[in-house]
Formats: C-alpha cells, structure tokens, sequence
C-alpha cells in the first residue's frame, strides 16, 4: 500500500477554481480500482495551501493527479508506506 502526502501552493485567487477541480478528480479517482482513498485538506491559515492524502494499493496504482496551470509552485509529495492500518480495506473510501 501506498501513502502520498501532496502539498499544492495554489496561485494567487485560483483557489476555488483549483479546490472544484480538484474534487471532481478526487471523485473520478475513487473510481480507479487501485485508488483506495483521496482526501483534500485545506490549510486553515492558508487557504492557498492544500494537502491532498492519496492512498493507493500498490506502487502501480499511484498515478499523477495535477492541475499545474493553477499552482503557484511545483507539487511537493512525500510517499509513505501505511504501518496502521495495514488492510487496504481500512482506508478504502467508496466513490460518492
């Protein structure tokens, strides 16, 4: 299993148009059958950042979620492997 910690720096006044695209990803990803969970996480100090929790069931599952036409910076992630919990079913999210 695979945990990806993404933080988004959105340009300037982009912010919504950036969260409403992004959850219309976050959606369709949920569709994926290696895509166990996609979370979005807005910074409440800074509505600019975002924090977008990718949980995937394998290396070849992960595949790049972007939208960099509205980022202020290239998308720092950070990938973890899950220790708890540890089933794939514990973090699977079914798709709204």
């Amino acid at each position: 299993m695979l945990v990806v910690h993404v933080h988004v720096r959105i340009r300037p006044g982009q912010a919504e148009a950036f969260l409403a695209a992004t959850l219309v990803n976050a959606r369709a990803s949920l569709g994926e059958p290696g895509v166990l969970r996609f979370d979005v996480l807005q910074d409440q100090a800074d509505p600019e950042h975002v924090v977008l929790v990718e949980v995937y069931r394998d290396d070849d599952a992960s595949a790049a979620h972007k939208l960099a036409e509205m980022m202020a910076e290239p998308r720092q992630s950070t990938r973890f492997a899950a220790v708890f919990p540890d089933a794939a079913q514990s973090w699977a999210t079914s798709p709204p």
